[in-house]
């Protein structure tokens, strides 16, 4: 990892949720295992942790302030 950048692994996952439409039928999941050999709870914690890191939003700010918004939507509706 770059010093106040994001790590290979970081770069993949923004890639992944920029990837247009999403797969259905735990063809995402599967993705994630095989791809990037972790668990989809270590995933979405990841995913979560890189919409509050500002080298995030510099590198992928249209994915970041999607996702964002997303989860300030579901996080509303609790």
């Amino acid at each position: 990892m770059v010093p106040g950048g994001l790590s290979d692994q970081d770069r993949v996952v923004l890639a992944l949720e920029s990837g247009g439409g999403q797969p259905r039928g735990g063809a995402k999941e599967r993705r994630i295992r095989e791809e990037l050999h972790m668990s989809p709870t270590r995933y979405y914690q990841l995913l979560n942790a890189l919409l509050d890191d500002p080298a995030a939003l510099r590198h992928d700010p249209v994915t970041v302030n999607r996702l964002r918004r997303v989860r300030d939507e579901r996080r509303a509706q609790r």
